[in-house]
């Protein structure tokens, strides 16, 4: 929208589209409030957008750019008496650091199979891409209704997964003897066909997200694919985790006697008993060794089933541990979804639904200032980018918008340590090219980081075939590379190698900090009461934290309405012609006679019978 056709007064301001603040966006409009849906980047969802490669090629460019000076402003003409300014910041801070790029491809192609396959026409590609895209977004909606229905009758750990499953590779992307070279040319040339994730994280199937799409119909925006693997990397191996009951009696890894015992830890898991309680405060490796579980088995459960540390508190790896097992069986055989296309999408969809409940949006554009009334502290109105005064009743920040004075961070500040990897073939070759992995890398040393990985194949439309979208995230200790380069040198091949080494090779590679959101205070910011901060991505595998943040704000707004009620389906809306005919309706059936009536009323109560 254009920026000069901004109205001058809304219910509610929102300064940035992260996850948090676009849940509040939907919640908002969905309820009949006026939202203004502000960002001054050029792309929706901020730290949590995807991005092409030439998109993500941009981005960087833009990280390594020197900020420019800020512009003070004189706003005293659009002030009235009693009120005063909050001047906000209009540049992005240092949230991301230490960005590092590697490409370990040839510049030109010289693979004459390579060169073949690429001659596809530009034309071509976007037309499939164009398909493909069309396809999902017009059957998430029936999926997803699927999936609701299917909510009454879930299935129980071991029981086979339900119909939606990823699609079986086909057979040209099998992977053959002789990996495909793939260049550096080729990558930016088919570049639009990468959705490369800032943020690395995953859905759990009874998580608040997937809950929170379900309930609210935002569902339908969106795709969805399942985790297919859980594997874990081990004495400098990677194996993969038997978690639910069928790939527990399926894997070749465990003996007998493991099984059984893996399997009664796991159903004694779903209770909470008094003899775990016993363990409150003590570690969740010592309750496990207690339990006369081996080593394997420990590790597993650990790393991989609770994904915490070794001295996480029992009573923390007993709840991860059920909130894992609990979401078994829901989608598929692993507790995780991963949305197609990245999980860029996320937000977007719910600005979709914030705008077709009349919320207006406008990229490239922000607010420099708040006007504070001095009596009763709160935000009367904001000042635009253009000069503009917009009256509002409520403003929700992104955190990135404050003056650094005015933050309240927990101490001592955490940040991130991002790896983002373009690779040959999978860390795990299987039958089928087409697997979408979490790796759980134990710490290297005691007290030192786990690193969580995601491994992404074409079919989660990230990447191009030939190719998979490696995602490493830890919390720092140093800089991004510091940390996680030594795991990517034991993992993949970064260089030329001619000994025979069946690792995956590292194409390219993007090494980066980010700030930890859960590090930032909510409260405490010296800021009028009617305004609200959100922060950035956590550190965490799911969603939790910024859905949890988006109802409290939500709540603190509008405590009497309904958090994202569900959206009506397209054709239960009533459009302003059918609501005239429909009175035209009623006026002809009381004008008719008693007899003409009660048979209209027998039809009536006849329709809604089966419905009953």
């Amino acid at each position: 929208m254009a920026a000069e056709d901004l109205p001058s007064d809304f219910d509610i301001v929102i300064l940035g589209t992260g996850l948090a603040e676009s849940v509040v966006a939907a919640a908002c409009s969905r309820v009949g409030q006026r939202v203004l849906h502000l960002d001054r980047r050029s792309y929706y969802a901020a730290d949590w957008a995807s991005f092409t490669f030439n998109g993500l090629l941009t981005w960087i460019q833009e990280q390594n750019e020197e900020p420019k000076p800020e512009e003070v402003k004189d706003w005293s003409s659009l002030m009235e008496e009693g009120e005063e300014l909050i001047h906000l910041s209009n540049s992005d801070p240092a949230s991301i650091t230490n960005v590092q790029v590697f490409n370990y491809t040839s510049e030109e192609e010289d693979d004459t199979q390579s060169a073949d396959a690429s001659n596809t026409t530009e034309e071509e590609k976007t037309a499939d891409e164009d398909a493909v895209k069309g396809s999902s977004e017009t059957e998430s909606a029936d999926s997803k209704e699927e999936e609701e229905a299917g909510a009454g009758e879930e299935q129980t750990e071991g029981e086979e997964p339900e119909a939606e499953q990823p699609l079986p590779s086909s057979p040209s992307n099998q992977s053959g003897p002789a990996r495909k070279k793939v260049s550096y040319a080729q990558l930016v040339k088919e570049g639009r066909r990468f959705n490369i994730d800032l943020v690395s994280k995953l859905l759990f199937s009874r998580g608040s997200l997937v809950d929170l799409l379900i309930k609210s119909n935002v569902s339908r925006y969106a795709e969805f694919k399942n985790v297919t693997r859980i594997l874990t990397y081990r004495h400098d191996n990677i194996e993969q985790v038997p978690c639910s009951r069928a790939d527990v009696f399926a894997s070749r890894q465990l003996s007998v006697v493991e099984k059984r015992k893996l399997m009664r830890f796991l159903t004694s898991c779903m209770e909470e008993t008094e003899e775990q309680t016993a363990y409150n405060g003590r570690p969740y490796l010592a309750f496990l060794r207690d339990q006369q579980l081996g080593e394997s088995l420990q590790h597993f459960l650990l790393h991989s089933i609770a994904m915490v540390t070794e001295d996480t508190p029992a009573e923390e790896g007993l709840a991860s541990t059920r909130h894992f097992l609990r979401c078994l069986g829901r989608y598929g055989n692993t507790p995780f979804l991963f949305p197609v296309y990245g999980l860029g999408e996320i937000p977007q969809c719910f600005c979709r639904m914030s705008a077709v409940f009349g919320g207006i949006y406008c990229l490239r554009h922000s607010v420099h200032c708040l006007i504070v009334d001095k009596d009763t502290n709160r935000c009367k109105a904001v000042i635009d980018s253009r000069g503009q005064r917009i009256s509002c009743s409520h403003v929700v920040v992104e955190n990135s918008y404050l003056d650094a004075d005015r933050k309240q961070m927990a101490p001592p500040p955490r940040y991130l340590s991002r790896a983002v990897l373009i690779t040959d073939s999978s860390v795990l070759p299987s039958d089928s090219d087409q697997q979408i992995s979490v790796v759980t890398v134990p710490p290297a040393a005691a007290g030192g980081p786990a690193v969580k990985m995601v491994e992404l194949c074409s079919s989660s439309m990230t990447c191009i075939p030939g190719t998979h979208l490696v995602h490493l995230t830890c919390q720092s200790v140093g800089s991004a590379h510091e940390d996680l380069s030594p795991l990517v040198t034991r993992m993949f091949r970064t260089t030329e190698s001619q000994s025979e080494d069946q690792r995956p090779s590292v194409l390219w590679c993007l090494f980066f900090n980010m700030a930890d959101g859960s590090t930032l205070e909510v409260e405490g910011h010296q800021l009028p009461s009617n305004v609200y901060v959100c922060c950035g991505p956590d550190g965490g595998l799911g969603h939790e934290h910024a859905v949890k943040q988006a109802e409290s704000i939500f709540q603190k707004i509008l405590p009497e309405e309904e958090f994202c009620p569900p959206a009506p389906n397209p054709e239960d809306i009533i459009y302003d012609g059918e609501s005239s005919g429909a009175v035209d309706q009623d006026l002809q059936k009381e004008s008719s006679g008693p007899d003409q009536n009660q048979e209209n009323q027998n039809q009536e109560n006849q329709r809604d019978e089966p419905e009953e």
